[in-house]
């Protein structure tokens, strides 16, 4: 899903919604700059050894700590996009409240469950700090990026709040387009709103095209 699956009003659960989304969206970008870090690293790593029999020093171990800001640190990002894998064949054919309370059901159950990945999370990063853990080769330390994880599943957690929120307020509203919640789009929605995104196109482009299209054939 795009952010544009996500509506917008002046309601305060909207305002919330927007002003999280600022921060979930820098930390996204400094996921992303992580995974440029890693390409070029790799990049680096592999002619240096290839031309010069000179790999980077420490590269296992600096990747190491690269992985999880990579996987965690647009975590609550994508759930605000409706981005992480879902299986929506049998909620996908509800519609008003009857989905609204599938939807409040199963984020509460995510919700629970990342709840309790923090607590785990935590635990394991501040036994690395109080062991004082290091990486093998180049002893850095390895409680930051273990104690990254919990606090992104925070963010996780503060996005599921909100959701929640919104989707009780839906329940009690009724209507098809609650706010600050990702919507459901088909197959077909997706495929469009993606071409957009890699051809720059706008909408009103994109429907000149599809009538276009259609006329040809």
């Amino acid at each position: 899903m795009s952010a544009h699956s996500v509506k917008s009003d002046d309601s305060a659960r909207s305002r919330a919604d927007r002003s999280l989304f600022k921060l979930e969206s820098v930390m996204a970008l400094a996921g992303g700059l992580a995974i440029l870090g890693a390409m070029i690293l790799s990049v680096v790593n592999i002619l240096g050894r290839k031309f010069l029999n000179w790999p980077v020093p420490g590269y296992v171990a600096i990747m190491s700590q690269i992985m999880p800001i990579m996987a965690f640190m647009g975590i609550a990002y994508c759930q605000r996009l409706g981005s992480h894998i879902r299986m929506d064949i049998l909620v996908g054919k509800l519609k008003g409240r009857t989905l609204w309370i599938a939807e409040l059901l199963g984020v509460t159950l995510m919700l629970i469950l990342t709840v309790a990945l923090i607590y785990g999370s935590f635990d394991h990063a501040l036994r690395a700090l109080t062991l004082g853990d290091t990486t093998d080769d180049m002893n850095i330390p390895t409680w930051p990026v273990k104690m990254l994880v919990p606090i992104m599943l925070t963010f996780l957690a503060i996005r599921l709040a909100l959701h929640i929120w919104a989707y009780a307020a839906a329940i009690g509203e009724g209507g098809d387009e609650p706010v600050a919640v990702p919507l459901i789009e088909d197959a077909a929605t997706q495929a469009m709103k993606e071409a957009e995104t890699v051809s720059g196109m706008d909408d009103d482009d994109s429907l000149q095209t599809a009538r276009a299209d259609g006329s040809k054939r």
